[in-house]
This record gives C-alpha cells, structure tokens and sequence, in this order.
C-alpha cells in the first residue's frame, strides 16, 4: 500500500506482536555484542524484503500492464487489494492478540477508515494506470515528489504550516521533475497526468490518516489499517472493473489457459502487495525515522537502476539529473523538517 508511514509511536505500540521479542540467556544482557548483531541482521533482512516486495510489485506490474499485454490496471489493483483483505484477516485470527475488528472499530470510525479506503483505492489504481503508459524510471522520478504534495495538501486541508525553510527545500524537488520532464524519451502524458493523480492520491490519505484517525481511543497502526481499508477498496474496485474493464475477468481466464504461468504471476504479484505493507511496518518499526528516509530515497534509485537493466527503457542525462536533483531536495526537506521540530 505502496505507502507512507504512520506515526512511529503508533507502530512500536503495535507491532510488538509481529515479530517475538529475542529474550537474553542466562548471564547475557539486552546491549550484548550477540544481542546487537542479532538485532542488526533482522533489521537487514527486514530492510532486503522491503526492498524485494515493494521493487518486485512495482516491476510485475508494469510488466504486465505493458510487456505481458494485459492491460486491466483497475482489476489488477482488485487483485491486489483482495490478497491484502485475505492476508490481513488470516493474520489477525493466527494472531495472539484478543482484539477482534468488530471490538475495535466504532461506526464513526469505520466511515473514516472508508474513506481513506476510497482514496488510497483511487491512489493505486491511478499508479497502475501510469505503468501502462510511462517506464517505470519515470514513475519513480515523480513518485519522488509525495512531500511536496503532502505539503500542499496539509495546507489546504488542515491549514498546517511549515517553515520557510521546509518550503523552500521543495522547490528541487519539484525543479527536479520539471527537468526530468523534458529529458524523457518516453514521456506520455497521460501517464504522466495519473502519476501525479497518485502520488497525489497518497499524499491526501497520509493528511487525512493524520486527522482522521488521531483520537488516542481509535489509533490503528498501518497494519490494523490495512485490514480494515483492503475490504472497502474490493467492494468499490469489482464494480468498477465491471464497469470500466467488462473484458478483464475473460481475458484473465483466457492467459491463465494459454499460459499458466500468468495465473502464477499474478498470484505472486498479488501476494507481494501485502508483502509490501508489511514489511514496510516492520521496517518502520525498526528503524529511526531518519533512517527510514534515507532507506526510502535509496529504494527509489534502486528501483529505477533495476527497472532500467531489466527493461531497457531509454533514458536520457538530463532525465537522471532531474530525478538526482528531485532526491536531493527530498533529502533537504527532510533536514528541514527535523531541524523545524
């Protein structure tokens, strides 16, 4: 749900549940060189997954939205958001916590999360839409711009200012795009135009997560979230597939019989969505939010390192210092927001 992180105070309370807690042996203490390695591995391993999952669904996606052929990105998303509803419930009733969904969530409550259901729904079918039309290098580059967009929209919507510093860090980022722009061979501006509907998409529910469910009585982690907003997105993305895509169900059964390896394809890619959230908790609580940052702005160059290699999209010197400039203003806004708080 990929996703932007809530707050770290909220995870930890959480999260503790996923993962067993290492327990010291007789004569050893929790800042033992053993103990510290330990933690150190789980948190690479942790951080490898996150980058496996949410690199490996980025590709998968726009390799069968674009190279495969099958061109249904909204019963794809109903796809993913199906194994999230299933995933998520298996795990919540595997899990030794008491807490039941009925128990925690009020009617109130459950309309907010509806609502933020509707528009992270709106969010990822319009990244999956982009990938049909735009190489994934691209993608990223835009991605890349989700804190200027969270600014904007905290603003508009919850009248929250920021330093002057805080905004002028953003105007690399989205110089960045701007030069990215014109040095794409590839650009399609459609694609480009659902791009920017997503990454604005996820920048609207991270502010409206924030107000909407801020009562100290009714903080849910991303986990308890996703449990809860996957549902929502299958009741609004089958309609919408009927309605919008009336030939996806056929031609899904069609390549599954032509060829059973899409059948697996998409079930594996369907699975790594939910892989993506968790290890995304998993990471976040693991990790600093300082590091977690970085980690991210990392994972971006990555991916559009990888997805160049494997797709051999063109790309252009000014395209790549364009997405170089972008993450270097992604990594001043986060100075600046650390130094203003």
């Amino acid at each position: 749900m990929g996703q932007q992180q809530q707050q770290k105070g909220e995870e930890e309370a959480e999260g503790r549940s996923l993962l067993p807690t290492s327990t010291a042996g007789a004569g050893a203490t929790s800042s033992s060189p053993a103990t510290a390695g330990r933690r150190r591995l789980r948190t690479a391993a942790l951080v490898g997954a996150w980058y496996a999952s949410n690199i490996g669904v980025l590709l998968l996606n726009k390799y069968l939205l674009s190279v495969y052929g099958f061109r249904f990105p909204v019963f794809l998303t109903a796809c993913h958001m199906s194994a999230c509803a299933v995933f998520s419930y298996v795990f919540s009733i595997s899990s030794s916590s008491s807490r039941t969904p009925a128990a925690m969530v009020s009617r109130g409550q459950a309309a907010r999360v509806a609502l933020l259901g509707a528009v992270f729904c709106g969010s990822v079918v319009a990244g999956n839409v982009s990938l049909r039309h735009i190489p994934v290098s691209f993608n990223q580059a835009v991605g890349a711009t989700t804190p200027f967009f969270t600014a904007v929209v905290a603003y508009a919507v919850a009248k929250r200012r920021e330093a002057k510093a805080t905004y002028a860090a953003l105007v690399p980022v989205v110089a960045g795009v701007v030069i990215a722009t014109g040095g794409e061979p590839s650009f399609h501006l459609f694609g480009f135009v659902m791009c920017v509907g997503a990454t604005a998409g996820r920048a609207l529910k991270t502010v409206l997560q924030g107000i909407l469910l801020s009562s100290e009585e009714e903080k849910l982690n991303s986990m308890d979230l996703l449990r809860y907003m996957a549902p929502v997105a299958v009741v609004l993305l089958v309609p919408a597939t009927l309605v919008m895509e009336p030939n996806a169900v056929g031609a899904a059964v069609a390549l599954a019989q032509e060829d059973p390896s899409f059948l697996w394809m998409l079930l594996f890619n369907s699975s790594l969505a939910y892989l993506v959230n968790l290890t995304n908790f998993l990471v976040t609580k693991h990790t600093s939010p300082l590091t977690l940052q970085v980690l991210g702005n990392a994972k971006g160059a990555v991916a559009v390192v990888v997805s160049i290699l494997i797709f051999r999209n063109p790309v252009t010197v000014v395209g790549m210092l364009g997405y170089g400039v972008t993450i270097a203003g992604v990594v001043l806004y986060g100075e600046a927001k650390k130094r203003s708080k």
